[in-house]
């Protein structure tokens, strides 16, 4: 991992590490607590005072050590800088997990300039694990339950057929509600031609992608902020992040991410949509 005080990606990456550590652990304070109370926002998705609690604190951090940057939160909403870099955070990707006491959410973080990912940030604080990368510097992943806290490169696999892949993906139902006509039909093919699919989703499918544990992550509905890490991270883990039409971005509200070479395979289901 590449360490110079003087680049503005590498300090920010580092202290994107260690406040998605700081806010993600405070998640873990509120996590299976029977008396945590759940709201729904207007689009009927779950909120809790974890997720609050937890944006906060990665808001306080970073306007610490980089208060001329802006920031794009999901519950807390936008503040405008002046320096061109961009903040984007999401305290709790996948809550619905979170307030049913399942350890596959996480706190995912990120940083664009001009709109382009620089960097991003996974971290799963019930099971341990942490995904960082930044555009040119690879993409490094830690486990604390096998004691693996010095981070180590990490790699998609190097399953060739999507035949003997494993699709994830957040919600199945999410395909019968995005704006594609026929999106299930999607799903429902991946599902068939895949040696196995699960719902391992949201932020924790495409870290299980970026450290070659699955092949495929689709979502067919993507807000930024559960987008904006997964580009850098997949890329620098040697896979391919796009949309339906294979276009690399973040900013199209859904996505594909692949280890690469079962991209082809995948794309020729979702671009006849």
């Amino acid at each position: 991992m590449k360490n110079d005080p003087t680049d503005p990606i590498q300090t920010r990456l580092e202290w994107a590490v260690q406040i998605a550590r700081e806010a993600g652990d405070l998640t873990l304070q509120y996590f299976r607590h029977r008396d945590l109370a759940v709201e729904f926002k207007a689009d009927s998705s779950p909120v809790t005072a974890a997720d609050r609690a937890a944006e906060e604190l990665l808001r306080q951090r970073i306007v610490e050590h980089f208060p001329d940057d802006s920031i794009l939160g999901e519950e807390l909403g936008a503040v405008v800088g002046t320096s061109g870099y961009q903040w984007v955070l999401d305290p709790i990707d996948g809550t619905k997990s979170f307030v049913h006491g399942v350890p596959l959410y996480t706190t995912l973080v990120a940083v664009l300039a001009e709109e382009l990912p620089q960097l991003g940030v996974i971290y799963a604080p019930a099971c341990g694990e942490l995904l960082s990368a930044a555009k040119g510097g690879g993409c490094w992943y830690s486990d604390a339950h096998t004691g693996s806290l010095a981070p180590t490169p990490a790699r998609v696999s190097g399953v060739r057929q999507l035949r003997e892949a494993l699709v994830l993906t957040s919600e199945v139902a999410t395909f019968t509600k995005c704006r594609k006509q026929d999106a299930l039909s999607v799903y429902l093919a991946l599902q068939r031609s895949a040696r196995l699919a699960r719902t391992w989703g949201d932020g924790y499918g495409y870290l299980m992608v970026a450290t070659g544990r699955a092949e495929v992550m689709i979502d067919p509905v993507m807000k930024l902020w559960d987008a904006a890490p997964l580009q850098t991270i997949i890329e620098e883990a040697g896979g391919r992040f796009t949309d339906w039409r294979g276009r690399a971005t973040v900013h199209s509200g859904e996505s594909i991410a692949t280890n690469g070479l079962v991209t082809d395979e995948v794309l020729a289901m979702t671009r006849e949509l």
